[in-house]
């Protein structure tokens, strides 16, 4: 299974679907060679490295091969910063920059781009463009010791919302007329949850009736096979097809829109401040990358806040690096199962864990109107996150503490009670995944 790096980066991210999942809308201009998955597909009951031949270790060095070849293919969009990981080329962030500071950054040779207030006036982002002839690494040395008082750091791109087909064989062998939402099951008409993902296909069938509020791409529509699906997996109502909480009310921020820079820091932090000011208190990030100390502080301001955050831990592989923002302090982290309750070979490993879901041998809308099969911690994470919506209506840290410690009580403990690195606190949402088998009967 290969991927285009203008359909974003699979491998960058902590998916895996199959051929017949569409890809995210690129840019059609752009037409690049094909790129090795981070989850490559595999039969049914297999894992994805172990379909592949592939040991555990190869996991790490496919995802970092994605991101060579995103910015190969995207240079003077693209760099790497000084670990590998991909950065928007001559832009750097700041956060919480006092007027004075700005004044002599200005001044000496940095334009502000944008400034943004991810959760309230007290708090802001700037984007910076370094200066001419100055490269993006020295750049962000020079505000260091302009400003030592001050946090900045690279626009990192964080991988996830790609799909790994191309546009053209979107729905190969998986074309499904979409079926009319059911009705059946319990609805959730006062439950909110966000999304902060590529965009999703609102038409597909398993949105009938579903209300979703978008954001990002300046009000155009620009849907992923990514982001429907996850949206799937968190409201999706369409007999056999279900979601975690069917009948909530979904807020999508799309923080890629098609193009190859989609998913940068400011993004995430865009749609977070959304999120806050709409007061959805659970949000769903099935994407990963490098620790940011931006994207840190607008996550752990969120928590502290009362909101609850879920993130996929990653599929690089269970002796990797952690994978942000899901190893942020506080952050839900989910890991994958597959249908017989064994952890993703793929799937990351450590504190960062709290609870695992279905992860594999299942289904999930794709773009535009069929289901395919999907891997990957990506898709455990909505499930978690949906079953959580229902139990916290509003940011509030005591009530985000008690939601947790409630689910924590409805797991199933794979091993020795209490925390592991594997399975977290243990398996929830086993009833909500949707076999191929499922599918495939109502198709026949």
């Amino acid at each position: 299974m290969a991927i285009r790096t203008t359909a974003r980066l699979i491998a960058l991210g902590c998916i895996a679907v199959t051929v017949g999942a569409a890809a995210q809308i690129g840019l059609p201009s752009l037409h690049l060679p094909s790129l090795p998955t981070t989850g490559l597909t595999a039969p049914i009951g297999q894992t994805a490295a172990g379909a592949a031949g592939l040991g555990t270790g190869a996991l790490t060095s496919l995802r970092r091969t994605a991101g060579d070849e995103l910015i190969r293919h995207n240079r003077q969009l693209i760099e790497a910063d000084p670990n590998g990981e991909p950065i928007l080329r001559g832009r750097l962030l700041a956060l919480d920059l006092r007027a004075a500071a700005l004044e002599r950054i200005v001044a000496a040779g940095f334009v502000r781009v944008s400034g943004q207030t991810p959760e309230d006036p007290d708090s802001r982002i700037d984007v910076l463009s370094v200066p001419q002839g100055m490269s993006t690494q020295r750049a962000l040395r020079q505000l260091r010791r302009l400003e030592p008082g001050a946090l900045f750091d690279y626009d990192h791109i964080y991988g996830g919302s790609a799909s790994s087909a191309d546009a053209d064989n979107a729905m190969a062998g998986t074309a499904d007329t979409a079926p009319a939402a059911s009705g059946d099951g319990e609805r959730q008409h006062d439950v909110r949850v966000g999304l902060i993902d590529g965009g999703v296909q609102v038409t597909h069938g398993a949105f009938h009736g579903a209300s979703i509020v978008a954001s990002g791409c300046d009000g155009r529509s620009v849907p992923s096979a990514h982001g429907t699906a996850i949206a799937s997996l968190l409201i999706g109502d369409a007999a056999p097809f279900h979601g975690a909480a069917p009948g909530a009310q979904l807020y999508a921020a799309d923080v890629y829109c098609g193009q190859p820079t989609g998913g940068a820091v400011d993004a995430i932090a865009a749609a977070l401040g959304w999120m806050h000011a709409n007061q959805i208190a659970v949000i769903n990030i099935s994407l990963v990358g490098p620790d940011n100390l931006i994207l840190r502080q607008v996550v752990e301001r969120m928590i502290a806040r009362g909101y609850i955050v879920v993130a996929a831990v990653g599929n690089d592989g269970p002796a990797a690096p952690p994978l942000y923002p899901a190893a942020y302090p506080g952050v839900v982290g989910v890991t994958g199962v597959d249908g017989h309750r064994h952890v993703l070979i793929e799937a990351e490993r450590g504190p960062q864990v709290e609870f695992a879901a279905p992860g594999a041998d299942m289904e999930a809308a794709s773009d535009p109107a069929g289901y395919s099969i999907v891997r990957g911690t990506s898709f455990a994470a909505p499930l978690v996150a949906g079953l959580l919506a229902p139990r916290l209506l509003a940011p509030d840290q005591e009530g985000a503490r008690v939601a947790i410690a409630s689910l924590a009580r409805e797991a199933i403990h794979m091993g020795a009670t209490g925390r592991d690195a594997t399975y977290g606190l243990g398996v929830v949402a086993e009833g909500l995944r949707v076999a191929p088998d499922i599918m495939q009967a109502r198709r026949e």
